[in-house]
């Protein structure tokens, strides 16, 4: 539909300023008149002007009639066509208008994680801001990325296309298209979206590129980065010293990982995901797995450099349930600890933590899996040095995951 004429006047379109310089112009061909007509004319106010007593009156009104009309023939021209260029490509109402504006002066976020986690956290963040990057752990090799991996020699584009579709304009046909799952045939277990990254990846030769593209596809608000395109494995060590490689088997057993590390050993990082953590109002670390979808992004040597010398607030948002063969009994502190084993020590300024309590039925399921609620031990995380904040974050629903509306505004609290 076409804006109403008061919606040009609302910020974000751009009219306004070439509305103002028409007007300029009227003015200037109204004191042309009054000075035609002998009621402004003096050679004070000449001289005042800076062209002296020696021009005459016909010289004097020329000009600036001549400057009147330039001004706002001119003004008139670009201001008409801006205006025919957003009746053309932007059929939005005033309300959307006001809401874009809003949203491209809200914070600017830099989200580093992976997997559901980082996806629920962006679905919530972006009701409040476009100026979102999400950082995004490329060492999955489980499913149907692993496959892509694999097979095409690609980056993992499983967490990508979670992203995409978390910060997705709306919920629209094509964003339920890129979550669609094949079941049967050759294509079973991929979905939609990563073949989509994963062709556009190879018809334009650059992976980064068709991240891109993909977000102009879903009018995504935000940016999503691969944290690095080099071809990294995730390893991980145990307690007893044994060892595993590869994302998808570090949670396969009932041994929680020591510490985890990348090979090949200081991958580069996506050089705009380090200018989004240095130029950030916040970075967020989390929510999701410990070890296989946070930690990964921090090995990469210039991520971690980045998230320390940034003068951004860093939180860190605590899992609302212990992870089965990544984080079994661990607490919030303990969640900390790992962070500060692999580079964070004296970086997170403030952690996130829920106390809306896990019960019923939802807390009995993830009983039977062997998971429990993350037990908040306060005073050990302040002996640590971080700010603890406690918010009801818990979603009710079958499953307990954040609530992305409630963990949005306990962030945006925190800047505020």
């Amino acid at each position: 539909m076409a804006l109403p004429h008061v919606d040009w006047f609302y910020p974000g379109i751009g009219l306004k300023r070439w509305l103002a310089l028409a007007a300029a112009g009227a003015v200037l061909l109204v004191y042309a008149l009054l000075v035609l007509a002998g009621a402004l004319w003096s050679d004070d106010l000449l001289r005042g002007l800076g062209w002296g007593s020696f021009v005459e009156r016909p010289y004097a009104v020329g000009v600036l009639a001549a400057d009147g009309v330039v001004l706002g023939v001119v003004a008139l021209a670009v201001g008409a066509r801006r205006a025919l260029r957003w009746r053309r490509t932007n059929p939005e109402t005033a309300s959307e208008i006001r809401a874009g504006t809003k949203l491209a002066r809200g914070p600017r976020i830099a989200a580093i994680g992976g997997g559901h986690g980082l996806a629920a956290l962006l679905s919530g963040l972006k009701a409040e801001t476009s100026n979102i990057t999400a950082v995004v752990t490329m060492a999955d090799d489980g499913g149907s990325s692993g496959r892509l991996r694999r097979e095409m020699g690609l980056p993992p584009p499983g967490d990508i296309r979670n992203c995409l579709v978390a910060l997705a304009d709306d919920e629209s046909l094509m964003s339920r298209l890129f979550q669609y799952r094949f079941a049967d045939g050759g294509l079973e277990g991929h979905s939609f979206g990563n073949l989509f990254v994963a062709a556009l990846a190879e018809v334009t030769g650059d992976f980064e590129r068709a991240v891109w593209e993909s977000t102009q596809v879903l009018k995504v608000r935000g940016r999503v980065l691969p944290a690095t395109l080099d071809d990294v494995v995730l390893h991980a060590q145990f307690a007893d010293g044994a060892r595993v490689s590869g994302q998808s088997t570090i949670t396969t057993g009932d041994r929680v990982p020591r510490r985890v590390w990348l090979t090949p050993e200081g991958p580069q990082a996506l050089p705009q995901a380090v200018d989004a953590v240095l130029h950030a109002d916040m970075v967020v670390l989390g929510p999701g797995s410990l070890y296989t979808s946070v930690v990964p992004n921090l090995l990469i040597p210039a991520v971690r450099e980045a998230v320390e010398r940034t003068r951004a607030w860093v939180v860190y948002v605590c899992n609302v349930m212990t992870q089965p063969g990544e984080t079994d009994g661990y607490t919030a502190a303990d969640h900390l600890e790992a962070l500060y084993r692999h580079g964070m020590a004296g970086t997170v300024d403030v952690v996130l933590v829920n106390d809306a309590p896990v019960t019923g039925e939802p807390a009995r399921v993830y009983e039977r899996a062997g998971s429990a609620p993350v037990v908040v031990d306060e005073e050990r995380l302040q002996a640590m040095g971080v700010r603890v904040i406690r918010a009801p974050l818990a979603a009710a629903a079958d499953f307990v995951r954040h609530d992305s509306a409630a963990l949005t505004a306990a962030l945006l609290r925190i800047l505020n």
